[in-house]
């Protein structure tokens, strides 16, 4: 490693000065030294912590002496990937500072954290702040935020800090902050507010009024919240006040007389109340059913289960516009004949479903008269059935109208205000939901077809050993992931058993994933040897996908002579079930592809006739709150308990049996590779 130059905060060697150490560990927040590691062209391809205070240490939840002297990679390995070393390398190279706001949710860390890097000799000081803690002041970019955003809010917000007497008793508090909104509700200025007491120099009559709630708040810590009036406004005000600090209390508080009076109404109108609670619920079940509907299946489920009784409708019909006609997609209480009409319609068909999709108005017949009226010729008209009045509702969304909702009614009805609200209401969650779930539909199909084409087509059968094969996607959408296996037959006698992850959950990592299972069998076909081959394929990666980073398990099996010569890329070991138990394979660990001068060592390991062999991917066993030792023994402990070394059972019985995080956050790829017992002699 070559060490920076020497700076007027650096001591010899490149540690921090006495004094640099000194200031930074009286900071209050996370502070961190990191030097360069370069590598023989001067390239920087990783740093080193070198120094870490107090507040750092609690920061991360871990001692110094577990930190200091390791390099970023061993610590946090995801800096590799997710954009941090660059971002440090930067300012190492171009000597500029440099800030990032970060989210963690992490077993000991969750919140949002500002880092701030500045250059230091042959490296950086890394400050970090949890801007969960920042004051209020302006003077943190972190501050400055915040106060636009509560400037920006909808409700009043006010912080006071206690007054105490010679005793230490609460006798008063002062306005230390009050956004714009809340000094508008309370008809001064934030000049005005900011600075005064409460008591001595109310702005309202109710300060002095809330006094002793607030003095409560601040010594007992209870929450308080309550609506309160004012008697010479006649406002009504709901406030709620928190402790947030040692005398310190938050108050929002929001002017809501005009819900207030709202509600006085309603009361004063039972018939209003009980229609308003009504459509209430129904609207809240039909966004329920809605909401929960993935697919257009589902959707219309939904449509015909809960839109249908919550509109109190007797039919109801789905026409959608598909390539310039209506399509019948769903119907629920229509007669077969009326069906058979509504099959297929052009937009020019005088049927108001037509109509309503053309226009984006909503229509509504109350009697079979003005249905007729809508259809003057008998010869082309659509029957109504058994219904009498029909609501004709578009399904527009974003500006797009997609169809016609159709609800028929048995009897004759009116439909006032308050109901066409709610019915387009429910007409247009219906259209959200129907649109979303086509659009999930289409993306789905089209990474559903693109991750089968980038599976290996069926895997070849083998004298002498019998596989099976699984692949469990988590990712939605459109997104792919990286994960592969493969059997690839080199000749009679031998077989490459491979599986991989490529980083990552996109087209990109699926591209990738191709590319690499296309030249491993390349390799494999050409006769290299299992480290030869990872080290070919590591080449292949830094030329062509410079930034992708991939792992990947490579077993050469011997199937005569029951060996095996492995070589692992930062990939979980197989497991082995060879007897009783279950366990590992002792394989050397490489570096993963995509990390330059990695070097690759090949093991040749013996294959009792009979055993089984599982490879798989790290999504089995592992992520972020669940660790590789705990995956690895519960993978073991499975495969042990297995009823059959037959493949096929066996990886039934390793899914069935919950191995690994769950519910899962990854794809999983499962290779079982058993080898054939020997033949029994007569």
């Amino acid at each position: 490693m070559l060490q920076g130059p020497v700076m007027g905060g650096e001591a010899p060697g490149g540690d921090p000065s006495a004094d640099v150490v000194a200031l930074l560990e009286a900071d209050p927040h996370g502070c961190a030294l990191a030097t360069a590691v370069r590598d023989a062209d001067g390239g920087i391809v990783d740093f080193t912590l070198i120094y870490l205070n107090e507040a750092g240490c609690q920061f991360l939840g871990r001692p110094r002496d577990e930190l200091i002297g390791r390099t970023y990679r061993e610590l946090w390995p995801e800096t590799v990937t997710d954009g941090t070393l660059p971002l440090y390398r930067h300012v190492v190279q171009q000597r500029v500072p440099a800030a990032r706001t970060v989210y963690y949710d992490r077993m000991n860390l969750t919140g949002h954290f500002e880092v701030r890097l500045v250059p230091f000799g042959d490296g950086f000081v890394a400050r970090f702040v949890d801007l969960s803690k920042l004051t209020m002041g302006s003077q943190t970019e972190g501050g400055a935020r915040l106060y636009d955003a509560l400037d920006a809010a909808f409700d009043g917000f006010t912080l006071l800090r206690a007054v105490r007497d010679e005793c230490g008793a609460i006798i008063d508090f002062v306005r230390d902050y009050t956004n714009q909104i809340g000094a508008k509700l309370a008809g001064h200025t934030v000049e005005e507010l900011v600075g005064r007491r409460v008591v001595e120099q109310p702005s309202g009559a109710a300060d002095v009024h809330l006094f002793p709630y607030l003095k409560a708040v601040a010594e007992t810590g209870e929450t308080w919240q309550q609506q309160v009036s004012s008697p010479s406004t006649a406002q009504i005000w709901e406030l709620k006040a928190v402790r947030i600090g040692a005398g310190i209390v938050a108050v929002s508080y929001r002017d809501i007389t005009e819900s207030v009076d709202y509600q006085r109404q309603l009361e004063r109108s039972a018939a209003l109340a009980r229609s308003a609670a009504y459509w209430t619920g129904a609207l809240q079940a039909v966004t329920a059913a809605l909401v929960a509907a993935s697919t257009a299946e589902e959707v219309f489920l939904a449509l015909g289960t809960v839109v249908r009784p919550s509109a109190q409708g007797h039919g109801l019909a789905v026409l959608l516009i598909e390539q310039g006609r209506m399509v019948l997609r769903y119907h629920a209480g229509y007669e077969d004949h009326v069906v058979a009409q509504l099959r297929e319609l052009p937009m020019t068909h005088p049927y108001p479903a037509t109509t309503v999709a053309a226009t984006g108005e909503p229509r509504y017949l109350c009697t079979p008269e003005e249905f007729a009226a809508a259809q003057p010729d008998p010869a082309h008209a659509i029957s109504g059935g058994g219904r009498n009045a029909w609501a004709f509702l578009p399904l527009s969304t974003a500006g797009q109208i997609i169809g016609t909702l159709v609800i028929g009614y048995r009897e004759p009805r009116r439909f006032d205000d308050d109901e066409r609200a709610n019915l387009m209401a429910v007409s247009r969650l219906a259209a959200q939901a129907l649109q979303r779930a086509l659009l999930y539909e289409s993306q789905r199909s089209i990474a559903a077809d693109l991750q089968q084409a980038l599976l290996p087509d069926p895997l070849p059968t083998l004298d002498g050993a019998r596989h099976a094969v699984r692949y469990l996607p988590w990712t939605r959408s459109t997104d792919v992931g990286g994960d592969w296996y493969d059997v690839i037959q080199i000749d009679e006698g031998r077989a490459a058993v491979v599986i991989g992850d490529v980083a990552g959950h996109s087209s990109q990592a699926a591209a990738t994933m191709g590319q690499l299972r296309s030249a491993l069998r390349a390799y494999a076909a050409d006769g290299y040897g299992p480290a030869d081959v990872m080290r070919r394929a590591n080449e292949l990666l830094l030329r062509y996908e410079p930034h992708a980073m991939a792992s990947c398990c490579y077993l050469e099996v011997h199937l005569r002579d029951h060996t095996a010569t492995a070589v692992l890329a930062g990939h979980p070991p197989p497991v082995c079930w060879a007897g009783e138990t279950a366990g590992p394979l002792p394989l050397t660990p490489g570096p993963p592809l995509g990390i330059r001068r990695a070097e690759y060592v090949d093991v040749t390991l013996p294959l009792p006739a009979g055993c089984s062999l599982v490879l798989y991917t790290d999504g089995l066993i592992e992520d972020r709150r669940y660790t590789v030792d705990r995956g690895l023994a519960e993978l073991c402990a499975a495969v042990s308990s297995a009823p059959t070394h037959e493949p096929g059972g066996l990886l039934d019985h390793i899914v069935r049996a919950n191995v690994g995080p769950q519910p899962r956050t990854d794809d999983v790829a499962i290779l079982v590779f058993t080898v054939d017992p020997e033949p029994t002699a007569d």
